[in-house]
């Protein structure tokens, strides 16, 4: 791996299995972190979870878990401090984990009024293809057969997060140049790409700005928040929300900023209410 860029740090591979693909209202019925701690030591926590809800058959078809399955299993609450605590500081790698499984793992916490636990680093593979422009498909099964990692039993939490950090592994093999970074420079160029590219002779360009979130798609300039992302890449929050205020109710949300913090201080910079 070029050049050791999670020496020294507790590495959880982490993926979700579910009752559907909506963050907001669907529930967890599996959940898996594998990986080991900056000694070696392995961790492998694997849990199927009573999501109080009958599992749609669909769901059911794709990762074999049925309601008698999960009957007499306990719900999230029973090991919300174990995943909190296994997830706390560690650096999570998963397929298209921040979008989906973090932010399905976000929503758990908030319904028990819990903080939710906050990752050193996120290195979530499909981002990571997605800026090396590996050819498509982008889904990991086929990600997978591409770079000779076997995927037995897929959609099972444990056999998918594994296979994600051995797809993480390769890529860092294949592309070796682009993993000769830091930790929070390889997520943030994973995430925005070169964002320090954009400085002209008008001024400092958004690299150079104050984060304003973990990774940096809100920043300050002087008083304003600045956006370092998307379509209005570059313009103040404030005119954005005189605009477009669609975009900034997204962006408020655990899908927009995943930073609850950040979604707090851009609630007081427009002066409206959580």
């Amino acid at each position: 791996m070029a050049p050791n860029v999670l020496d020294g740090e507790r590495v959880l591979a982490f993926d979700l299995e579910t009752t559907g693909i909506s963050t907001s209202s669907d529930r967890i019925v599996q959940i898996a972190l594998v990986g080991a701690t900056p000694d070696g030591t392995p961790i492998h926590f694997e849990r199927i979870i009573n999501p109080q809800r009958p599992i749609p058959y669909g769901a059911s078809n794709v990762h074999g878990i049925f309601d008698q399955d999960v009957r007499g299993k306990g719900n999230f609450s029973t090991i919300a401090d174990e995943v909190a605590e296994l997830i706390e500081g560690s650096v999570i790698v998963g397929h298209n984990v921040r979008r989906f499984d973090l932010a399905m793992l976000d929503v758990e916490f908030l319904r028990l009024g819990k903080r939710t636990p906050r990752p050193k680093a996120v290195m979530d593979t499909y981002e990571l293809v997605r800026r090396l422009n590996v050819p498509r498909p982008h889904k990991l099964g086929a990600l997978c057969s591409r770079h000779g990692i076997s995927l037995e039993n897929a959609h099972t939490a444990a056999a998918d997060a594994a296979a994600s950090l051995l797809l993480f592994w390769r890529l860092s093999i294949d592309h070796a140049p682009s993993f000769r970074c830091s930790l929070e420079e390889l997520e943030r160029w994973a995430v925005h790409g070169n964002i320090s590219s954009d400085a002209t002779n008008l001024g400092r360009g958004l690299g150079d700005l104050e984060l304003v979130d973990q990774l940096g798609k809100i920043r300050k300039d002087g008083e304003q928040m600045i956006l370092a992302f998307g379509r209005h890449k570059g313009r103040d929050i404030r005119e954005i929300y005189s605009e477009d205020p669609r975009y900034i109710h997204w962006l408020l949300s655990a899908k927009g900023i995943e930073d609850s913090a950040a979604r707090e201080a851009i609630q007081g910079y427009l002066g409206i209410d959580g």
